[in-house]
């Protein structure tokens, strides 16, 4: 059965949603000009990634002074290859996402323009099959032969019996596409068939969990995404090398594909985006990516 994230439920502001509840000390208040309240233009511009989007929507909710204005302008979610666009064209100030892709990095060179990039959650980069499938467990060795096409069977990976391997792949450009090519290294991708090729992150995951002979599909995203806000238990996290993708593993550093998520600007940053960016890196903004259900870059001890 097809899961769909109602991303209603994570709208800053919206009565009832499912944000966590943040307090922001005063030091991090936004700072405005007007007496008469803020200028557009003092409100940094947010998009992020889908899968963070409960992070720094939660983060708005406590800092943004407006409602209404502060979700439908300031506040907004998109696929990675989007949010990279609307920064370069100064479209956004503010996005939280993964590194940007190569292709990506060469378009701000190619525009004179110096990404500044500061870390803020962790998360584990994860490969799934279908709850059916046999295997459990991939060697990031082997995922570089299925991946470059050299590793076809399921047979040659653990499984009990012969069946052809099918590994999704993401759109140029999205999170989890860019993690698989930095994953792969010097090792090249091998073409994906069209069918093969899937747009959103939710249809990796439905299309592993439904695929005609589940035993075929390997799909992959990042565990949050797949355990929290889709929850399709129709799909079974593979082990890394032994080590299961779970919170503890990213936190003691034995899960080998660990993702960081990080806080990018384009463009010199005003003293509200550093505020943000300052109240993220605290021990109530890292509370908040613990509550969330991430992993702090910064132990919570840690002034």
């Amino acid at each position: 059965m097809e899961q769909k994230v109602n991303w209603r439920e994570y709208r800053p502001f919206a009565e009832g949603n499912k944000l966590v509840k943040v307090q922001i000390p005063a030091e991090y208040s936004l700072v405005f000009s007007g007496e008469s309240g803020y200028k557009t233009n003092e409100l940094p511009r947010l998009n992020g990634a889908y899968a963070l989007y409960p992070i720094y929507a939660a983060m708005a909710q406590g800092m943004y002074p407006d409602a209404t204005a502060a979700h439908f302008q300031y506040v907004t979610t998109d696929g990675s290859d989007v949010i990279y666009e609307d920064l370069l064209k100064g479209d956004r100030d503010l996005i939280f996402a993964l590194a940007p892709s190569k292709n990506q990095q060469e378009d701000a060179e190619k525009a004179g323009i110096e990404y500044e990039l500061t870390p803020f959650c962790m998360d584990a980069f994860v490969f799934f099959v279908n709850a059916e499938n046999p295997v459990d467990n991939l060697t990031t060795e082997q995922i570089k032969g299925i991946y470059s096409g050299k590793i076809t069977d399921w047979k040659e990976v653990g499984a009990p019996s012969s069946t052809k391997i099918v590994p999704f792949q993401r759109n140029e450009g999205s999170g989890s596409q860019t993690t698989l090519q930095k994953l792969m290294g010097d090792t090249p991708i091998m073409p994906p068939l069209k069918e093969d090729r899937i747009g959103g992150m939710g249809d990796i995951i439905n299309d592993t969990a439904n695929y005609r002979n589940f035993k075929a599909a390997l799909g992959f995203s990042f565990r949050y995404y797949s355990t929290e806000l889709l929850r399709n238990n129709q799909i079974k996290l593979l082990s890394i090398d032994g080590v299961a993708p779970t919170v503890e593993n990213i936190r003691n550093g034995s899960y080998p594909l660990v993702a960081t998520a990080y806080m990018v600007t384009a463009r010199p940053r005003s003293a509200n985006m550093r505020k943000i960016v300052d109240f993220m890196l605290s021990p109530e903004g890292q509370k908040l990516v613990e509550e969330t259900g991430y992993v702090p870059v910064r132990p919570m001890s840690e002034p």
